[in-house]
């Protein structure tokens, strides 16, 4: 059977990720500082995860958490 190569890197699918939470965020009318009380995180954190510069990639639970304080669906924040 022959192995399919991978389409995308770890990159793209976490542009797409930073995207997300930052256009929710933005939706639900929070600021990074709102959104990180929300998770018990810091605001810096949020803010490394947004900006892609920082290559910050959040964990899974870390996403969860994130999504749970929006109340969407962890899948949501990988919609393209």
């Amino acid at each position: 059977m022959e192995e399919k190569p991978y389409i995308n890197n770890d990159e793209y699918y976490y542009s797409i990720i930073r995207k997300n939470i930052k256009e929710l965020r933005k939706k639900y009318n929070l600021t990074q500082q709102a959104l990180a009380d929300k998770i018990d995180m810091s605001r810096e954190y949020i803010c490394d995860i947004e900006n892609e510069k920082r290559g910050k990639h959040p964990t899974v639970a870390v996403l969860g958490r994130i999504a749970d304080s929006l109340e969407i669906s962890i899948k949501d924040l990988f919609n393209e």
